[in-house]
């Protein structure tokens, strides 16, 4: 096996597992890295490879090593990784041709498992460009005295071929409802908001730029500050963490509509729950929802693939103007023993003879009176008394610590309250006319009962800084902050016009991939087949067409490869060439038909001299004119001429 063979295939092997660095136990990487530089250095040195006991025996600790890593051998996680390493492993007993098959093969399956993890348009690209590092080592193990360039023409020319056929099967093969991969239970990763919510929870959360949904309004989109995006209802405390509780109320929720209804599009990235985000008071939703006693709408199945839909909300409304018994006491409860500051605090505004709304605005006007910070690195809490260290130690906090807070307080206070988590705001896409809803977007509020008005939604966070309710998480942060949050989040308060317009367009096209690409289900393949004139669509027709392009294609492929043999006449050159051989035949010197026409010229330049410069020049000329890259018109005139004067 050649060296630049082995070097070729270790560069693929490379581009191949590259990507799952981030998602393997670090001994993994380690391992292989360190097996394809030991590979590299046998092949360098010329020394003999380890001996198969020592490879078994390295296999067999491999398999050990992800059993406790992942405690199984099945799934996502522990299949790719396995693979991966049998890759490496199977690297350092490289011999044959039939090897090297077999690690192309196994490197274009890995190329697809990188899917598991992304299906961004960069990730595509990369795919593309290792694929074509794989087919230009295949090219190389058959052709080996082809360059490098030629090689990599004919690996791009190989996959622009395929482009056709991908296209015939993304459009025409049936699609695959549920997981890439078949395990349920590591095939989606959960990403974005949960139903339990402690200090830190959602500050951590504001890290992370990953979009959680895009929004288009029918009409003129609401304020910046109107836009809350309800997702789960936190109901019960234990001190510390929040959660939903009993959930398994089946009172029909209740409210009257005081404005006019809004209506706009969600596109709601996979998060593996069932929550489904619309602004408050929703109203109405186009796919199979439920809505929940507390105005939560719950997906029938957990949103495993993007998801778009249709909804109608109103921004002012009174919802629940009379509240059940036991929720009003559900929404009461507090831990008995905790917080006892805070606990009198309250008690102390309750005393003064407030009512409700006026027990409200005496906490809002405390938060924003006595000195409290908002932070994305707000000091630990780790006592049992938590609140009474924010309210009265450490005043620093981020929108998790203000709605807790504010809740606790209100409930000490005998008036009923939740914490209501979810989205508020988003960046407007001006070039796309949408907005785009990112993690760092993520939020906490209260919702209090007063009578008359029903729940009321009342953020603490907007009266400590305002800029986050009215701008973005990275206005309302301290500046020795703001390095911490993602570079996207950053850029939206004032980046530069080129800047902007870039990322924008970026943003673009990565929704009409979503869209176009990885969101071709079943109703869009149905969609766009019907709007093509293909009636009665069923799986039969749909594998008939399949099949007959796929065929339609290799077809042309062939005859366009296959032209010459169908042509009726054969070149100018190739003309004037058969001519002289017709000549030379007559002559008594005939061409074999395995004889090229260098060898047909040292032939005759020996049985006649005195044409032997002659027949060697109009050789080279042919070669070069027909097979060469020689395309010049003079050339070829000169060539013809000189064929049609020679005399025998």
């Amino acid at each position: 096996m050649s060296k630049s063979v082995i070097y070729g295939l270790l560069l693929s092997i490379l581009m191949v597992i590259a990507p799952h660095a981030n998602h393997l136990p670090a001994w993994v990487s380690s391992l292989c890295v360190a097996l394809l530089l030991w590979r590299s250095y046998l092949t360098h040195s010329g020394n003999p490879l380890p001996k198969h006991w020592l490879l078994t025996l390295l296999t067999f600790a491999c398999l050990g090593g992800i059993a406790i890593s992942f405690h199984t051998l099945f799934g996502r996680e522990a299949a790719v990784t396995l693979l991966i390493l049998m890759v490496a492993l199977k690297f350092m007993e490289l011999r044959t041709a039939r090897d090297v098959m077999v690690l192309i093969y196994l490197s274009c399956f890995i190329v697809i498992t990188n899917f598991f993890y992304s299906q961004s348009i960069p990730t595509a690209l990369y795919m593309l460009a290792t694929l074509l590092a794989v087919v230009t080592t295949w090219i190389h193990l058959y052709a080996q005295n082809i360059a490098l360039k030629p090689r990599l023409r004919i690996a791009t020319a190989l996959l622009l071929q395929a482009i056709p056929l991908t296209l015939i099967l993304f459009v025409l093969f049936p699609r695959i409802q549920g997981p890439l991969w078949g395990l349920p239970q590591d095939a989606f990763a959960s990403s974005g908001l949960d139903d339990r919510m402690s200090p830190g929870s959602l500050s951590r959360l504001s890290l992370s730029d990953a979009v959680a949904f895009r929004v288009s309004y029918a009409g003129k989109p609401p304020a910046r500050e109107q836009m809350y995006w309800r997702g789960p209802v936190l109901w019960q405390f234990d001190g510390r963490t929040w959660i939903p509780g009993n959930t398994a109320y089946s009172v029909a929720p209740q409210f009257t509509e005081l404005d006019q209804a809004i209506d706009y599009t969600v596109t709601l990235e996979p998060h593996n729950k069932t929550w489904l985000f619309m602004l408050d008071m929703p109203n109405k939703i186009s796919v199979p929802s439920s809505l929940t006693h507390d105005f939560q709408v719950l997906s029938k199945t957990p949103v495993n693939s993007r998801l778009r839909y249709e909804a109608r909300s109103h921004l002012v409304s009174h919802a629940n103007l009379r509240e059940a018994n036991w929720q009003i006491q559900r929404a009461l409860q507090l831990p008995p023993t905790l917080n006892p500051k805070a606990l009198q605090l309250a008690a102390t505004w309750r005393d003064n003879g407030a009512n409700d709304a006026a027990v409200v605005r005496s906490a809002l006007a405390y938060l924003n009176q006595q000195g409290f910070q908002y932070t994305l690195e707000p000091p630990l809490l780790p006592g049992a008394n938590s609140i009474d260290d924010f309210l009265f130690t450490s005043k620093k906090g981020f929108c998790e610590h203000y709605a807790s807070a504010f809740v606790f307080l209100m409930r000490a206070a005998h008036i009923p309250a939740r914490v209501v988590t979810g989205y508020q705001g988003g960046e407007f896409n001006y070039i796309g006319n949408y907005y785009i809803v990112r993690q760092s977007d993520a939020h906490a509020w209260a919702e209090v009962w007063l009578s008359g008005q029903g729940w009321v939604r009342v953020d603490p966070t907007a009266v400590i800084a305002p800029a986050r309710v009215q701008t973005n998480v990275a206005a309302a942060v301290p500046a020795s902050e703001t390095a911490a949050l993602p570079f996207i989040t950053r850029m939206t308060s004032n980046p530069p016009a080129w800047l902007s317009n870039l990322r924008l367009n970026w943003d673009i096209l990565g929704f009409r991939w979503n869209q176009w690409v990885l969101g071709y289900n079943t109703e869009r393949q149905f969609a766009f087949l019907t709007s093509l004139g293909m009636e009665n669509i069923t799986w039969q027709n749909m594998s008939i067409i399949m099949t007959t392009g796929i065929w339609l294609v290799i077809g042309l492929f062939a005859l366009f490869m296959l032209r010459h043999l169908f042509a009726n006449q054969p070149d100018k050159v190739q003309a004037a060439w058969l001519g002289l051989c017709r000549k030379l035949a007559k002559s008594g010197l005939p061409r074999a038909a395995h004889e090229g026409a260098q060898d047909y010229a040292a032939r005759i330049a020996a049985a006649r001299p005195e044409l032997a410069d002659t027949i060697r020049d109009l050789a080279a000329r042919y070669s070069a004119l027909r097979y060469g890259a020689v395309r010049d018109e003079q050339a070829q005139r000169e060539f013809l001429q000189r064929a049609a004067a020679l005399k025998i």
